[in-house]
């Protein structure tokens, strides 16, 4: 499935949905787009930086914990299943198949299961969750991390700025 947005056709984002759990999710790529976009446009100062390429491209793989935990052992050798992986893409923009260039962002896995567990027992609307994954995600594709404290901090304060722009609340708050 692919989701182009005509406001914004800088950023391509391509669906595969591998478990049917997703189905409980209304708008579930519609969700994840507005998120993906945000965070594409904010997350290091504006979109456009690709390279050079005139656009960029994100595949989103929605799965489960069986899913999610083989990646997780294979990628992380952490054996257990993770709400959302980050899989960033070449430096380097390659040619699509019409001749531009296209800055591939990367690759982001998410689980149903793991994602509904944690929305649940926060007591936070799927959806919130939701967003706020997809958001932590592009940011990890856009070289944000949280190895380091002060890493954490500069990358949570970002992710609340942008889901407050999608009306969600702070996700860290106590």
């Amino acid at each position: 499935m692919d989701d182009d947005s005509p406001n914004d056709v800088s950023l391509h984002i391509e669906f595969r949905c591998e478990d049917d759990s997703w189905q409980a999710v209304p708008d579930v790529e519609t969700l994840i787009g507005q998120a993906l976009r945000l965070a594409w446009s904010g997350g290091t100062g504006g979109a456009g930086d690709t390279g050079g390429a005139p656009r960029a491209e994100v595949s989103v793989l929605l799965a489960g914990d069986t899913t999610l935990q083989a990646l997780n052992r294979e990628w992380r050798g952490k054996d257990r299943p993770t709400n959302v992986l980050s899989f960033p893409g070449p430096d380097m923009p390659v040619p699509a198949e019409d001749g531009t260039l296209v800055c591939h962002l990367g690759d982001l896995a998410m689980s149903y299961q793991t994602l509904a567990r944690e929305a649940d027992n926060e007591d936070k609307p799927l959806a919130h969750h939701l967003q706020h994954l997809a958001v932590h995600g592009m940011l990890h594709l856009q070289g944000h991390d949280h190895e380091t404290e002060e890493e954490a901090e500069e990358m949570e304060a970002l992710e609340r700025t942008l889901l407050a722009r999608l009306g969600i609340p702070d996700p860290y708050a106590a």
